[in-house]
C-alpha cells in the first residue's frame, strides 16, 4: 500500500532535498516589486524575461551592499534555496549581491541604438518641424522636479498667451519607462499639444535609463506631435535624444528652443511697429500740410461754384425722369385695361357662365311643357291604362331631354380651353405678364413667352416672324 503524507511531512521532506541540492547558488536577474519592512528586511522578486523567484535579504545580509537595493537594478545573488512551510513556497535567502556594472548596460543601448538605426529611425528626413506659434505645449517629466519649474521660468519670460499641460510621470525606477510612453501615446490620442518636451534632471546611467528604454523611443518616433528630447545635462545622451524630432541639452534649453521662434518674430514685430509708427506721422504731416495748401485755393475757399451747375442739372434731369415715368405708367396702365378686358373675354369661366343660363333657361321650359302635358294627359286619361301609358310617355321624353342634356354638357366640355389643351393646343403668354397673345402682331423677334400645355409650361424665344 502506498505511505500517505501529510501536508507537513510533505513539506519538511521537500525542503531537505532542495535546501540540500541548492545550498550554494548564484542566480542573475531583474529586482522587482522590492519592499522594505520595519525590520530592515528586504522582499523582492528577481526576475529575467521567462521566470520570476522570490527572495529575502535579511538586514545583517545587506549591511555591506555598495549602495542601496532598487527596483530595476541587474544583479546577481549568491545565497541558498530556501522553503517556507507556513506558505508552501521556495525562495532565494541572499547572502550576496552583485550588481552588474555599466558595461552589460552599455552593450544594452549599443545593441538597442544599432537596432533603432537600422529601422530608421534616426534618419533627419523623418524628424517633424517644431511648430512656429505653438499655443499648447505639453510637458512629460516629474512633477517635483527643477525641471518643470525651469522650464515655466524661461516660458513666461520668453512667451504670451501659451497654455501648458504637464503630464506627470515616473522618471526613474520600475515602471518608468511605462509611464512616459503612455503620456506620449495619451498627448498624441487626445490630440491635447502643438509641441511636446520630454525630459528630466541629470544623473547617471541607470537613472536615465528609463529614456534608454525601447517603449520608449518606439512612443517618440510613432508621435504625430513633434518631441523635443531634454533628458539629463549637456554631456549626457539617451536613446530618446536620437529619436527625438529635436534634441535640448537641458530643459531649460527646450523651453527656449520652443518659445525662440515666436520670441523673434516679437522682436521684429516691435521693431516693424515702430517704423509703421514713424512712416504714419510723417505722412501725416506731409498731408496736414497739402490739407492748408489745399484750403487757400480760391476754388475750395467757395466751394459752391463747383457745385452749383451740377445741382442745376440734376434738377433738369430728375424733371425729365419724372414725366418719362409718368407717361409710361399711364401707357402701361391703358394697356392693363385692354388686356384684363381680353382675358374677361376669354376667360372659361365666362363661357361656362354663358351656357349654364341657357341650361337653366331650357330646364324651366321644359319643366313647364311637361307639366302643361301631364294635366292634359290627367284630363284626357281617366283610367289607370291610360295614367300607365302617360307615365311612359313622361319617361321617354325625360330621357329624351337627359341625352339632349348629356350632348350639351359634351360640347361644353369640348370648347373648354383645358380639354382643348389635351388635344394638341397650346396658349401663348407673354414672359412676365399674364397676357394672353392673340396676333402675330403682338410678336417680336427675339422676345421670351410662356407656352401653356395641358400638363405645365416652357419657356420659348421667337427666332423669326412670319406674318
Amino acid at each position: 500500500m502506498q505511505e500517505i503524507f501529510s501536508v507537513f511531512t510533505l513539506t519538511s521532506v521537500i525542503k531537505k532535498n532542495l535546501e540540500f541540492s541548492f545550498s550554494k547558488i548564484q542566480v542573475k536577474g531583474e529586482v522587482s516589486n522590492l519592499k522594505e519592512q520595519s525590520s530592515g528586511h528586504l522582499y523582492f522578486t528577481l526576475k529575467d524575461p521567462q521566470a520570476q523567484i522570490a527572495a529575502v535579504l535579511f538586514k545583517n545580509s545587506g549591511l555591506g551592499l555598495s549602495r542601496p537595493l532598487r527596483n530595476g537594478d541587474q544583479v546577481v545573488l549568491g545565497g541558498e534555496l530556501n522553503v517556507y512551510p507556513p506558505r508552501g513556497a521556495y525562495q532565494i535567502v541572499v547572502r550576496s549581491v552583485t550588481f552588474l556594472g555599466l558595461g552589460e548596460l552599455l552593450l544594452q543601448l549599443h545593441a538597442l541604438k544599432t537596432k533603432l538605426e537600422q529601422l530608421g529611425w534616426f534618419r533627419a528626413e523623418g524628424k517633424k518641424p517644431l511648430p512656429k506659434f505653438p499655443r499648447i505645449i505639453g510637458i512629460v517629466t516629474s512633477p517635483t522636479g527643477s525641471v518643470i519649474q525651469d522650464i515655466l521660468h524661461v516660458l513666461q519670460r520668453r512667451m504670451q498667451g501659451f497654455h501648458l499641460i504637464l503630464c506627470p510621470v515616473k522618471v526613474q525606477g520600475e515602471g518608468a519607462a511605462a509611464d512616459i510612453a503612455d503620456a506620449i501615446e495619451a498627448f498624441n490620442r487626445y490630440h491635447l499639444a502643438d509641441v511636446l518636451i520630454v525630459g528630466r534632471g541629470g544623473g547617471s546611467l541607470e537613472d536615465l535609463w528609463a529614456f534608454n528604454e525601447e517603449k520608449v523611443a518606439a512612443a517618440i518616433h510613432h508621435s504625430k506631435i513633434p518631441i523635443i528630447s531634454a533628458v539629463g545635462h549637456e554631456t549626457d545622451m539617451c536613446m530618446a535624444d536620437f529619436v527625438a524630432d529635436v534634441r535640448a541639452p537641458t530643459p531649460s534649453a527646450a523651453a527656449e528652443i520652443v518659445a525662440g521662434e515666436t520670441a523673434q518674430h516679437l522682436h521684429f514685430l516691435q521693431q516693424a511697429r515702430s517704423k509703421i509708427q514713424g512712416q504714419v506721422f510723417t505722412l501725416f504731416n506731409h498731408h496736414k500740410k497739402r490739407q492748408e495748401q489745399y484750403k487757400r485755393h480760391p476754388l475750395l475757399a467757395r466751394p459752391e461754384v463747383l457745385i452749383e451747375p451740377l445741382t442745376q442739372s440734376l434738377d433738369e434731369i430728375r424733371e425729365n425722369i419724372t414725366s418719362s415715368m409718368q407717361r409710361l405708367y399711364t401707357e402701361r396702365g391703358l394697356r392693363l385695361e385692354v388686356v384684363k378686358k381680353q382675358m374677361a373675354l376669354l376667360k372659361p369661366s365666362t363661357h361656362i357662365a354663358l351656357k349654364k343660363n341657357q341650361l337653366e333657361t331650357l330646364s324651366c321650359g321644359l319643366n313647364t311643357a311637361l307639366l302643361q302635358q301631364i294635366h292634359l294627359r290627367q284630363h284626357q286619361l281617366g283610367a289607370l291604362s291610360k295614367m300607365r301609358a302617360l307615365y311612359q310617355l313622361i319617361r321617354s321624353s325625360l330621357q329624351r331631354k337627359k341625352e339632349g342634356l348629356g350632348q350639351l354638357i359634351s360640347h361644353l366640355k369640348g370648347i373648354d380651353p383645358k380639354n382643348l389643351l389635351t388635344k394638341g393646343y397650346c396658349i401663348l403668354f407673354r414672359e412676365n405678364s399674364p397676357s394672353v397673345i392673340l396676333s402675330i402682331t403682338e410678336i417680336k423677334k427675339e422676345e421670351r413667352f410662356l407656352l401653356q400645355m395641358h400638363d405645365g409650361q416652357a419657356a420659348v424665344t421667337c427666332n423669326e416672324v412670319f406674318p
